[in-house]
């Protein structure tokens, strides 16, 4: 019987692959760092180029044998690591060339409906990325109406958050909410009907809950901030986010961590709190091509933003992380 990251393979398309090579510019001997590693589309294409090299990393166990497929075709040149974002800093004595985020869920976790991330499952609500211990059953089951609310309206930017949240607490003093159909219901009954929106009424809650779960919010903050150690002066963060609160983040870091970031007042010397980590940002979004969008409607919602690291050494953002403190901070709670 084949797994179910095999027989997904063929159906993972790498968003933008194009722009990402383009922004990249692999020629000959750079060494890249593929954060996402998913069906390894970027990778793969980046080690077509002679003499490129890429370590890449994903939290998601089922894409280990794509992985161990790629390094017995590419054994010197490609390295693969089971790891999230926050552990990015395993990497001391490498800079990289580029540092790449494709975020969100890929083709291959969406696809494979028993892991409970897609709203067309029946199965049990899971919606583990991977290496953590909560689940979505887990989360509707045992946390009150109150974080719940927070959770949905935080995250998923839902704005019936409250009566989806006193909903799924009704039914489930019924019975326990086990699968991912029975979510679906409660988020369907407590919505008013909107014909004129495109996107499915599960879409904002289920967003929310899977961010929760993955602590997806504190894991792209901290990877970030390590990707940016490693790379080298001129070397390229590239990032594709997909919904408006990670890309939130991606632009908040880029421009007021750039030497073109404007100061309350010019004639003050540069401290801490006005890092150039970046040399002067375009805050130029890339999205993908109407062509690309009818083959992969997934890339539709995809933005890309490029920053380019300066010379200057490396300190800790901290204003990245007092900015978003009120959403990591909801990613601690617990039930």
């Amino acid at each position: 019987m084949k797994s179910p990251h095999t027989s997904l393979e063929g159906k993972h398309l790498p968003v933008m692959i194009d722009e990402v090579l383009k922004v990249c510019n692999p020629k000959k001997g750079e060494i890249f760092m593929d954060c996402t590693f998913g069906g390894g589309g970027y990778s793969r294409e980046l080690l077509k180029f002679k003499e490129t090299k890429v370590v890449a990393l994903d939290r998601d166990t089922y894409v280990t044998k794509l992985a161990e497929k790629l390094k017995d075709k590419f054994k010197t040149r490609f390295i693969f690591h089971n790891k999230k974002f926050s552990q990015l800093d395993f990497v001391t004595k490498i800079k990289f060339d580029a540092v790449i985020f494709d975020l969100g869920l890929s083709s291959i976790q969406l696809d494979d409906l028993s892991r409970g991330f897609s709203f067309k499952s029946k199965k049990e609500l899971d919606m583990s990325m991977g290496q953590t211990d909560l689940s979505a059953k887990k989360v509707l089951n045992s946390y009150s109406s109150k974080d719940l609310k927070d959770i949905i309206k935080n995250f998923g930017e839902e704005e019936e958050a409250s009566k989806i949240s006193n909903n799924i607490v009704k039914e489930r003093s019924k019975k326990p909410i086990n699968t991912t159909d029975e979510l679906v219901k409660i988020i369907k009954n407590s919505k008013k009907k909107n014909y004129k929106n495109k996107i499915d009424e599960s879409t904002k809650t289920f967003q929310a809950i899977r961010m929760f779960v993955n602590k997806e919010i504190t894991e792209l903050i901290d990877g970030i901030i390590k990707a940016t150690k490693i790379l080298k002066p001129g070397g390229k963060l590239v990032i594709v986010t997909f919904h408006s609160i990670e890309d939130k983040i991606v632009k908040f870091y880029f421009k007021n961590f750039s030497k073109n970031h404007s100061r309350s007042n010019k004639y003050l010397p540069e401290n801490n709190e006005n890092l150039c980590l970046f040399d002067n940002y375009k805050n130029k979004i890339i999205t993908a091509t109407s062509r690309e969008v009818k083959i992969n409607p997934r890339s539709r919602s995809a933005k890309l933003r490029v920053a380019i690291r300066s010379s200057d050494e490396f300190v800790d953002p901290i204003k990245l992380r007092n900015r978003f403190k009120y959403l990591t901070d909801l990613e601690k709670r617990i039930a």
